[in-house]
């Protein structure tokens, strides 16, 4: 073991014990963090939270304060004057900064402006609770939209920091960054896995939950791909490193999860400014009804003073400001519990419009591998027999093609002949020696040609084989052996078991479905018939797809391209929203994408549209609410006049609800 150790990574040995040396089960027993337990919700949670501490000394100061307030005002003040101070600090903070900085009004310096007025004439108790009441939406707001990116990062926890590499027989703790492709690691029982890599040696159960959302271990073993981030079971891990650190599928999903925090949508962005002119258009209202009244309507100042600061509290846009985003990160967090990741809530904004998804064929609605579906041997030759001989011959291609071939012999246990020299055709397909016969497998177009040799024996039977194969959407091989026909291979890429359901649940919603593939037609109507799509285009360059793209959305409206390839890359950005595919996507198509399928379950389309929709119908439910409970109290403070408190409550209490309607989605 330790001389073959000592020729790793650079020659990699062909056997690995099937026990894991004593000195490696025993050497660094720090070497990562163990995974984090499933988070859930937990109220008490919220009181470790320091905004929320603050919010809640704040309403213990104002009761006590308004408890002692009959027997020593002046105490009682100076516990007001503490409450506002712990309670107010964040908020006026924040609406300071946004003046300094940005010279700009916002609801922040409002909420702290009508407490300060109240306690200027006297209503120190009415001050506190508004300031209570705002503080506490806001830190309930805070500790929301914290938990939301959190249920979207959770897997941030799981980035390793080192790596216990083999190199010449010794191991060592490393830092990830040290990494390089070739390296061959071990991971312990229970460990994260530091870097995208096959395995080299072991068997184990990996928990690929922060990657793909599945929520089983799936089964690993000699050759399976595994991802950094993800959770090794109970088997010992020997992985070869496959990728570096910044280009592993994990650091591509921090980059996401970064983009997504950082994107506001631009119903987000229109309330933002719409905030910015209505804080202005409130303060100067405010102020003329300070101004005013006393002279044209004889009010008492402080009648009109209280008047106004009444105003001042019920016309703020809290509860407005508050309608978007806790229902946005609500709904990417639970899309994200699920393995859909979004780069940002502009993109669920858009998805809730979709009126076609148009998916790539191959790799998307297609397992993308194609299979062999027929293998007729010709009168004279034994099926087996010139199954071993194509495998043997195409066991040198990298072909797609060639490789399903070789996948059905091993698959039924042929024993391969010895191939004595072979080469390739350019352009039809790949030829070898075998104990003296020449034979050659490439594709069927022989048959077109005239006054070709292979067609003389009057093989109308092999032409009318080969139009039904393709009738069905099949690829065609002809196996010659010299120049007379051998046999025949149709090959077909084999439609996702949750192709034709994933389908029908979007057409369900009222949305067309459409398929782009660069296959010929034939084989594109097949599988059309087999999903039940909508829309066919075939034959497509990107180029083409882009164009496709296009007119789609110049006659549908927004449409959602659904690929995973390089040649989707150009589509997908053409799109309203281009969903990539996470587990078998390219890097292209990952990057370009806006939302990212990390189980490549194209089944939970339809239901991630609807919830984009049903975020949308809350945001326009808190919305509408929002805008009532204002119209209302303005209305009811001119015309009747309403007390402070009540006007504290209403108006703080609308935005508490429209953040905890925002948080239904989590559920």
């Amino acid at each position: 073991m330790q001389a073959k150790l000592e020729q790793m990574p650079k020659q990699m040995p062909k056997q690995m014990p099937k026990q894991m040396p004593k000195q490696m089960a025993h050497q660094g027993s720090a070497q990562q963090p163990r995974a984090p337990k499933p988070r859930r919700f937990d109220p008490m949670a919220m009181l470790g939270n320091p905004e929320m501490q603050a919010v809640l000394g704040s309403g213990l100061l104002m009761l006590i304060a308004w408890v002692v307030s009959g027997w020593s005002e002046v105490f009682s003040i100076i516990l007001y004057v503490i409450s506002y101070a712990l309670g107010g600090w964040i908020t006026a903070k924040e609406g300071v900064e946004t003046l300094v900085k940005e010279h700009d009004l916002d609801v922040n310096l409002l909420m702290i402006a009508a407490a300060l007025g109240a306690a200027s004439i006297g209503y120190w108790n009415e001050g506190a609770m508004l300031i209570f009441i705002f503080a506490l939406s806001g830190a309930l707001e805070s500790y929301t939209m914290e938990r939301s990116k959190k249920d979207i990062s959770s897997l941030m926890a799981l980035k390793p920091a080192t790596a216990v590499r083999i190199e010449k027989g010794i191991m060592s703790e490393v830092a990830i960054d040290l990494l390089a492709v070739g390296d061959l690691l071990l991971v312990r029982p229970g460990e994260l896995i530091p870097a995208d890599g096959t395995i080299y040696q072991g068997e184990s159960a990996v928990n690929q939950a922060s990657i793909t959302g599945e929520s089983l271990p799936v089964e690993k073993t000699v050759g399976s791909e595994v991802f950094a981030g993800t959770i090794n079971g109970e088997g010992p891990l020997y992985i070869e490193v496959t990728k570096s650190a910044g280009n592993t599928l994990f650091a591509k999903i921090i980059k996401m999860v970064e983009e997504a925090e950082t994107e506001v949508p631009e119903s987000q962005r229109f309330i933002k400014r719409l905030e910015s002119i209505y804080a202005r258009v409130v303060v100067a209202a405010t102020v003329a009804l300070i101004a005013l009244p006393p002279f044209l309507l004889d009010w008492s100042w402080s009648a009109t003073f209280y008047k106004a600061m009444v105003f001042l509290v019920v016309a703020s846009p809290c509860a407005l400001v508050s309608s978007i985003m806790p229902a946005m990160l609500s709904a990417i967090s639970k899309s994200a519990r699920k393995g859909i990741l979004f780069k940002g809530g502009v993109h669920l904004e858009n998805m809730a419009k979709t009126s076609v998804v148009a998916f790539d064929k191959t790799g998307t609605l297609t397992e993308g591998i194609p299979q062999v579906t027929d293998f007729i041997a010709g009168e004279g030759y034994d099926r087996n027999e010139l199954l071993a001989v194509s495998a043997s011959i195409e066991k040198l291609s990298r072909h797609p093609l060639a490789e399903a071939i070789v996948r059905l012999a091993e698959d039924e246990h042929l024993e391969l002949p010895v191939i004595q020299e072979s080469k390739s055709v350019t352009g039809w397909g790949i030829e070898g020696l075998i104990d003296g016969q020449l034979w050659r497998i490439g594709k069927s177009n022989l048959l077109d040609e005239q006054n070709n040799t292979v067609a003389e024996d009057g093989d109308e039977q092999w032409i009318s084989l080969r139009q039904q194969f393709e009738g069905e959407g099949k690829t065609v091989s002809l196996i010659l052996a010299g120049e007379r026909i051998a046999g025949m291979i149709a090959l077909q890429d084999t439609v996702r078991p949750q192709a034709e359901a994933a389908v029908r649940k979007l057409q369900e919603l009222g949305i067309k479905v459409a398929m782009l593939t660069g296959d010929r037609a034939a084989t594109a109507e097949v599988i059309a018939g087999r999903t039940g799509v909508d829309l066919v285009f075939a034959g497509l360059l990107p180029e083409d797809k882009v164009t496709h793209i296009k007119a789609l959305r110049e006659q549908y409206g927004n449409v959602i391209m659904v690929g995973d390839g390089v040649n989707d890359a150009p589509a997908l950005a053409t799109a309203t929203v281009g969903m990539g595919m996470g587990m078998k996507g390219s890097g292209a198509a990952l990057e370009i994408a806006d939302v990212v399928l990390m189980n490549d379950n194209i089944e939970e389309i339809a239901s991630t549209i609807a919830l984009a929709r049903r975020s949308q119908r809350i945001v326009k439910q808190n919305m509408v609410f929002a805008v009532t409970v204002i119209a209302t109290m303005i209305l009811s403070n001119f015309m009747q006049g309403i007390a402070l408190p009540f006007g504290v409550i209403s108006h703080e209490g609308s935005t508490i609800l429209v953040i905890l309607n925002g948080l239904r989605l989590l559920r």
